[in-house]
């Protein structure tokens, strides 16, 4: 079997959680500090530690057959590559900022202005899509200071809690499009590669529903076992047992974990009582 390679940022936050849910997929990689290449004990798979600019150039080329890459980077440098699946980590926005003394009313307000970026491709597209015209200052890194210091009048950049923006006297006007980590494929991927990425996606997606969801258990009244089951969403069916104390059950189910509180109260008003929530680990469909 050949092995896969999959290319991940070499450090940052972005680095941590690709890293984090490879491992929660099963996969073990022996990686030493430092080290740009390592490869996983027990899964087909060899990782490349890039810096997160060079990832989709290499996908294009076909040096990796994988990566865990932001999508704005996508968006700017990767038109030939294809999603396979959304992360749900690293979220961020590729944002449109002026200082807070701009009065700013639209995005006509910039026609004719200096935007400082290290995303030409995506700020040219948003501006043209506008009708409005803008000069391009492409800068690679602390975009954020680049009106404070007479280069620019305002910036693209991406934004995640917005505090860099606050501490450089800058504020958020308006939202290109949301980003995340995605799993991104390289269009040169071979028929055997695929299959080990079709396994590995398998993986990630069960990772990603358990994060997701919580188990649910708790004890029902017999006859509230129907009213139960309206509120609870179900995979199939809830799992009924019956408890030793007659006339009583320990209903099971999966939740979702953004309403779960929601669903806790109808839960108890329905009738519910010793309510445990568990984390799970993995859920397989």
């Amino acid at each position: 079997m050949s092995t896969l390679k999959i290319a991940i940022q070499k450090s940052g936050r972005l680095n941590e959680d690709s890293i984090q849910i490879l491992k929660d997929a099963g996969i073990s990689i022996d990686n030493g500090i430092d080290q740009l290449k390592a490869e996983a004990s027990n899964f087909p798979l060899e990782v490349l530690y890039l810096r997160n600019s060079d990832i989709p150039q290499y996908l294009i080329d076909g040096v990796v057959d994988i990566a865990i890459v932001g999508d704005n980077l996508l968006v700017e440098k990767g038109g030939e590559i294809e999603v396979i699946q959304k992360l749900g980590f690293s979220k961020c926005k590729v944002s449109v900022a002026v200082p807070k003394t701009f009065d700013y009313n639209s995005v006509q307000d910039l026609n004719g202005m200096r935007i400082a970026t290290s995303y030409p491709k995506t700020v040219l597209d948003f501006f043209n899509s506008k009708g409005v015209t803008v000069d391009i200052h492409q800068i690679s890194g602390s975009v954020e200071i680049a009106p404070n210091i007479g280069l620019a009048d305002a910036i693209v950049d991406i934004v995640s809690s917005g505090s860099t923006l606050f501490k450089n006297n800058l504020k958020e006007v308006e939202v290109i499009f949301k980003s995340e980590a995605v799993l991104a494929v390289s269009p040169k991927v071979t028929p055997e590669s695929q299959k080990i990425i079709d396994t590995l996606k398998f993986r990630i997606e069960a990772v990603l529903r358990a994060r997701k969801s919580k188990y649910i258990l708790m004890n029902v009244p017999n006859d509230k076992i129907e009213d139960i089951g309206k509120i609870l969403p179900v995979l199939r069916s809830l799992t009924v047992l019956p408890l030793a104390q007659e006339g009583w059950s320990s209903v099971h189910s999966v939740i979702d974990k953004d309403t779960f509180w929601d669903v806790i109260d109808q839960l108890k008003e329905a009738g519910a009582e010793g309510i445990l929530v568990c984390p799970i680990e993995k859920m397989v469909l």
